[in-house]
């Protein structure tokens, strides 16, 4: 049983890395450091939605370099199912990046701040 959550571990890890590879070429016009940004981000970011963890000052610093209009135009089907949306709103709002009620990333609108 270890073994088996082990492997699906590694195998959500590795579909994460293709997966941000390949908005990776998308997002070179967005000026966003993709590697730095998974490397710091990627454990907070990845489903299941809870728990959510607040990210570390490494993952904000990245975060706040990342132009989020941009970055949430290349988000596809394909990211939304290795990568929380949700998770994704919670870090911006714990890195105090400011994202409006109602913007669109991907197919995620972002909820009121409650």
């Amino acid at each position: 049983m270890a073994m088996a959550a082990k492997h699906l571990k590694l195998f959500s890890i590795l579909a994460f890395v293709v997966a941000i590879s390949i908005v990776g070429t998308q997002a070179k016009t967005c000026n966003t450091n993709l590697k730095d940004l998974v490397n710091e981000c990627k454990q907070y970011v990845m489903h299941p939605d809870n728990p959510k963890i607040p990210p570390s000052a490494s993952c904000c610093g990245e975060a706040q370099k990342v132009d989020i209009p941009c970055m949430c135009s290349k988000v596809t089907k394909e990211i939304e199912k290795l990568v929380s949306m949700e998770k994704v709103n919670y870090v911006l709002r714990k890195c105090e990046i400011p994202i409006k009620s109602g913007f669109q990333c991907g197919s995620y609108t972002v909820p009121p701040n409650i």
